[in-house]
């Protein structure tokens, strides 16, 4: 598959994209309560087919939805981000009655999804989950709490992942589907820097049974992993989306304003300033498609290039909407300005999902493993001071 450019029928989607979430989607945003759960918004997203074309989606689409919802309508893309990222471990993992009784609802936008890994102490290191699951009766009771979970405490269900082995790591971790109105479990939201909600949940003895587990028990990390590799490119995808309108509103804006004689483009510390901007743009958007690609084609170096993808875009996105607001002046900080929205939008991605020093974490740990010998050669190298290019001896 090309990652360096889209097809005609791509590049004609995403313009559709675009333009339906600026016409039809963000209207709606507009009507939210901050820190609610938007439900007529994403009832459109159901109403029209883009939480079906959601689940149905391969990486490389799904970064193009989500990055052509951002530029429009940060909102849409979010509500159905959270959508795809609390219900792909049932996509993936779920039991058939699991997915006959939820992804109908789902897909309709009438049923509201969350993921609900980190916790108040476990947040980038994953595999310290704290929250318990204790055997009762032949299933569990869930003990403990989890924070920062988006969507909660108003979704309908969420994916938790709590501890069914002690001192197992990552390796006793179990997956678990629980219905928001089972007992014991309550929430609160919490006043975030987010347009959407955040909450905390607490867990006191909530009982889940066999039937409630999603995949298999003591599995449930590699059910988040493989939902976190999906996800993380597109989540550079929804920045580049928001680099991108930040970019284009750049390029009108210094076209249109005149100071010093002339428009603030024709002075070369603008100009450079925004052909710095696009090149960015440009280069976070081709690695996110090139491990978006590498996904579909189930690529060994997934996390990696996952990881890179995220980074990048994440760190990209900050950089070209701080650079947009400079260049607006004061008028970008006026309330309800597009870059004033952004500027708030653009903080979040590059911590949840795992932070930007996750990432390269992550980054250095593969380059390391696909690389063993590395460091030997190099000081080998380095002591003789020979070369190694010529053909080993049979």
């Amino acid at each position: 598959m090309p990652v360096f450019s889209l097809d005609p029928a791509q590049t004609a989607w995403c313009a559709q994209l675009r333009t339906l979430s600026a016409e039809r989607l963000r209207p709606l945003a507009e009507k939210s309560e901050p820190g609610r759960v938007n439900r007529p918004l994403v009832a459109a997203l159901g109403e029209l087919g883009l939480l079906q074309r959601l689940f149905g989606a391969g990486a490389l689409e799904l970064c193009l939805l989500r990055e052509s919802l951002a530029y429009g309508c940060t909102e849409a893309e979010t509500a159905l981000a959270l959508q795809g990222l609390g219900t792909y471990p049932v996509v993936q993992a779920g039991s058939a009655a699991q997915q006959e009784r939820w992804l109908p609802e789902v897909i309709a936008g009438r049923a509201v999804a969350a993921f609900a890994l980190s916790e108040p102490d476990a947040g980038s290191d994953a595999a310290a989950l704290a929250l318990r699951a204790v055997p009762d009766q032949g299933g569990w009771r869930l003990s403990g709490e989890k924070r920062w979970i988006s969507n909660a405490p108003e979704a309908d269900f969420y994916t938790v992942f709590a501890r069914t082995t002690e001192s197992a790591g990552a390796r006793g971790v179990t997956a678990f589907l629980v219905p928001a109105d089972r007992p014991g479990l309550s929430g609160t939201g919490l006043e975030m820097l987010s347009p959407h909600p955040i909450g905390a949940l607490t867990f006191d003895d909530v009982p889940v049974t066999p039937d409630d587990v999603l995949g298999e028990r003591d599995r449930g990390f590699r059910v988040a992993m493989n939902t976190l590799n999906l996800f993380r490119p597109s989540v550079g995808a929804f920045a580049v989306g928001m680099a991108q309108a930040a970019l284009d509103a750049t390029i009108g804006h210094t076209a249109r304003r005149t100071a010093f004689g002339g428009p603030l483009k024709d002075l070369q510390s603008v100009a450079h300033q925004v052909a710095e901007m696009a090149t960015r743009t440009e280069a976070a958007r081709l690695l996110v498609y090139a491990a978006a690609a590498a996904y579909d084609e189930g690529a060994a170096d997934v996390p990696k290039r996952s990881a890179m993808a995220k980074l990048l875009a994440t760190e990209t996105a900050q950089y070209v909407v701080d650079a947009a607001v400079q260049l607006h002046g004061a008028r970008a900080l006026q309330r309800g300005h597009l870059l004033e929205h952004l500027y708030r939008e653009v903080r979040a991605p590059r911590i949840y999902e795992g932070a930007t020093e996750v990432q390269r974490t992550i980054i250095a740990k593969e380059l390391y493993a696909q690389a063993p010998h590395t460091g030997e050669l190099y000081t080998e190298e380095s002591r003789t001071g020979e070369s190694r290019t010529e053909e080993p001896h049979a």
